[in-house]
């Protein structure tokens, strides 16, 4: 079978392009290359994809013509394509435009297919707001614009699937880790600032945040779960991530150990919208993907560190 996969040269969009390719799909893989962030290293992911037979084609959600992409011979879409973090260098506009309207565009494509893809919307645990411990079931309080237009995108592919337009999911992320993470995200600039003799910018009161920090490749593992499952995973939101809490500070800890050394720090006023406790309650995702997440908070950063190294 064929399957989509936009953002697909992004962190957790290329690990699972190629998670599909190596189960025999046939992925056709989209990014627009955005410049939130260097674009050179999404080169550097697309070129590893390529290595492994995986095309990733320039393509803007919000503008191109997909017609050529979304096609009946698609069997599955996984949307990653998102403008990511809560930084105050990205307007609404960026937001809305690449988060909401890029998906609408998406759908609008599938509707006049005869046989419509299954669309595995990929969201975020920031819709839940400044806390992220709820279920799928209450109520989320988005706290910035990259959670309110994230959660806008998600109840838009749901509404569709309510009306029996499409079947599809989404599938809520927390606090992914691991090689080829984003250069702005935790773990890459703590690596990056320990090895390269910078300062890292700590974020006043982030050292007592809790996180899921979740392994890529365990995000993966659920991710591709959904195969197979079509049916009752239509219309149902999905918690992705881990149980075990850990705080900036172990996080911090932890990457100092495995360095050996001691990273400088700048300290820097809070972030507002920054979340102070993420705690992924995946009992569902147990319970219908069979999801277990194993890889230690040790473990995952060794495996980061090591592709730091052998990549800059």
């Amino acid at each position: 079978m064929k399957v989509l996969v936009t953002g697909a040269a992004g962190f957790i969009g290329s690990h699972t392009a190629e998670r599909l390719a190596a189960m025999g799909y046939e992925v056709v893989a989209l990014d627009n290359f955005s410049n939130y962030y260097d674009v050179s290293l999404k080169r550097k992911n697309a070129q590893s994809l390529a290595q492994k037979g995986i095309e990733v084609k320039k393509v803007d959600l919000r503008t191109d013509d997909l017609s050529s992409f979304i096609n009946e011979s698609i069997s599955h879409i996984f949307h990653f394509a998102a403008q990511p973090g809560i930084s105050s260098d990205s307007s609404f506009e960026d937001y809305f435009s690449n988060n909401f309207f890029g998906t609408q565009r998406m759908i609008d494509a599938m509707m006049p297919l005869s046989e419509v893809p299954f669309f595995v919307n990929i969201a975020t645990s920031s819709i839940y707001g400044l806390e992220a411990t709820l279920s799928e079931d209450e109520a989320p309080m988005p706290a910035s614009w990259y959670g309110v237009t994230k959660l806008a995108a998600e109840q838009l592919v749901l509404a569709y699937t309510r009306r029996t337009l499409l079947k599809g999911c989404s599938l809520r992320l927390y606090s992914v880790y691991g090689p080829r993470e984003r250069p702005d995200k935790l773990y890459t600039r703590l690596i990056d600032c320990g090895l390269n003799d910078k300062s890292f910018p700590l974020y006043e009161g982030s050292l007592e945040h809790l996180r899921s920090f979740t392994y890529v490749q365990d995000i993966v593992d659920g991710i591709v779960s959904v195969l197979g499952k079509e049916a009752v995973c239509n219309g149902e939101i999905f918690n992705l991530g881990t149980e075990e809490e850990n705080t900036t500070a172990t996080g911090l800890a932890t990457v100092e150990a495995i360095l050996q050394k001691k990273i400088k720090i700048a300290h820097k006023p809070p972030r507002p919208g920054d979340q102070s406790r993420t705690c992924a309650n995946i009992d569902k995702a147990r319970k219908i993907l069979q999801y277990n997440p194993k890889t230690s908070l040790r473990s995952g950063l060794e495996a980061q560190v090591e592709w730091f190294r052998n990549s800059f």
